[in-house]
């Protein structure tokens, strides 16, 4: 199985996950080409030669109008996020953005920053210094408009969206206000949004069939920003890392920011040490700060091996449901993302027909599964056992027959190797022809039907 493995040992951001993955690529400039011709106002995206402790990877850098917004690692806001005084119209600009993975700033403007690190950034606001550019406040409605007019694949898009939408949702919660009160600076949506869309936009090309990843090194330690001292992880990355394994250590500072941590929890399937497989790449993406460790994340792609996994199968036994309300449930956990959800009919005391309810889900599901078994059902008690499963591995693709195009669904491993076209085409291609569905397929794999 084509797989994706990332090392987050030093925490992760949304530059340093682009840099890795594009030197994966065989043709990087042509994906740089591609990034600069999207249409993101200003924007430019470039890639240079990095050496940390010995090793030489890829820095990527973002700049807006010609500058570089500069990470300061230190998150009371997402990245990049324009929070108001909402007691009054005082703007506190708490610039928190993903490129160079800094960790230790100087910051020195008028706008009440006061951050313990020792970078050198200033930003001059039009409000203050008469700089060429202003600030809107960009919410998830600007951004999804401005996502929906680049020249991306769907999925790519979709996925973006996705990212962000984890972003607001998590500084919502830490901020307590509702996520259409969220805004995103403008010029750091801008350079947030290439680190974005360049990630989503290389997994799409990479084309893994899973992406695994390491447990996540967020750093140690507090961070000061405009609101106080603040515990490192910072309240959004604590958020969206829910679930996620991380830990800190003997660094200083905030590793991991709220879009790398995004990113992370939209793409990765699973986050443990690294599987047996057959490497066939590797891409190291820098930071700019120098640690006793490469400052990097680190990707590896490559085969792994045909195995079993560990799924959870959550029972619970159903005696006073309709069967609409039974298929309703079903239908809510399978969205959710259950693997499968099945019923077996069952009798119970006293004599009572009822239903037996089973929901296959991934190990790090079961808690959300069972939450809404008991929402869904009227179950009193749910049960869990852990299963080791064997699986081929699925896709589909389309073909063109003379009865117009079929989708044919293919499972293949540990020795087999199948195909069939979906039931849908076949039903239509029976009804158009007047025939039974197994007259359809045989149409199907007649010669000259391409299937």
């Amino acid at each position: 199985m084509k797989t994706l493995y990332l090392d987050c040992g030093m925490g992760a951001a949304g530059d340093m996950l682009m840099a890795a993955l594009l030197e994966l690529v065989d043709d990087k400039a042509a994906f740089l080409d591609r990034m600069n011709g999207l249409g993101l106002p200003g924007v430019e995206v470039t890639a240079q030669p990095s050496v940390k402790c010995g090793i030489t990877g890829t820095h990527v850098a973002v700049t807006v109008n010609g500058e570089e917004e500069i990470s300061c690692d230190v998150d009371s806001g997402a990245a990049p996020v324009h929070l108001h005084d909402y007691h009054g119209h005082e703007h506190e600009h708490e610039h928190c953005h993903d490129h160079h993975h800094e960790h230790e700033h100087n910051h020195e403007h008028d706008h009440h920053h006061d951050h313990a690190h020792d970078h050198e950034h200033e930003h001059h606001h039009d409000h203050d210094h008469g700089h060429a550019h202003h600030h809107h406040h960009t919410g998830m409605g600007e951004i999804r408009h401005l996502l929906s007019h680049l020249d991306l694949p769907e999925q790519v898009r979709a996925d973006a969206e996705a990212v962000y939408g984890l972003i607001a949702e998590a500084e919502s919660h830490a901020h307590g206000r509702p996520v259409e009160e969220i805004h995103f600076h403008e010029v750091g949506s801008l350079d947030a949004v290439a680190d974005v869309v360049g990630v989503c936009l290389l997994m799409h090309q990479l084309g893994a069939e899973q992406v695994l990843c390491s447990p996540v090194h967020v750093g140690s330690g507090q961070v000061r920003c405009a609101h106080g001292i603040l515990p490192v992880p910072a309240p959004a990355t604590a958020h969206i890392l829910r679930g996620v394994p991380i830990y800190g250590g003997a660094i200083r500072g905030e590793l991991c920011t709220p879009t790398g941590a995004a990113l992370l929890k939209h793409f990765v399937t699973k986050f443990d040490s690294m599987p047996v497989m057959s490497v066939e790449k590797i891409g190291y993406g820098m930071g700019n700060k120098d640690f006793e460790a490469a400052n990097c994340v680190r990707a590896l792609l490559g085969e792994t091996e045909e195995s079993g996994d560990e799924v959870a199968e959550l029972r619970c036994n159903l005696d006073d449901m309709t069967g609409e309300a039974i298929g309703f449930a079903m239908e809510e956990l399978l969205s959710a993302g259950a693997l499968d959800v099945f019923t077996s009919p069952i009798g119970m005391k006293k004599g009572r027909p009822a239903v037996l309810l089973t929901c296959l889900c991934r190990l790090e599901d079961r808690e959300k599964m069972a939450r809404l078994l008991f929402r869904h059902t009227t179950t009193l008690g749910v049960r869990e056992s852990l299963c080791r499963r064997y699986t081929l591995e699925r896709g589909q693709h389309t073909v063109d027959t003379p009865h117009g195009p079929v989708t044919v669904k293919t499972a293949s491993g540990w020795g087999v190797s199948r195909s069939k076209p979906e039931y849908e085409d076949l039903a239509r291609i029976a009804r158009e022809q007047g025939i039974s569905l197994t007259e359809a397929a045989e149409l199907l794999h007649r010669p000259g039907a391409s299937l």
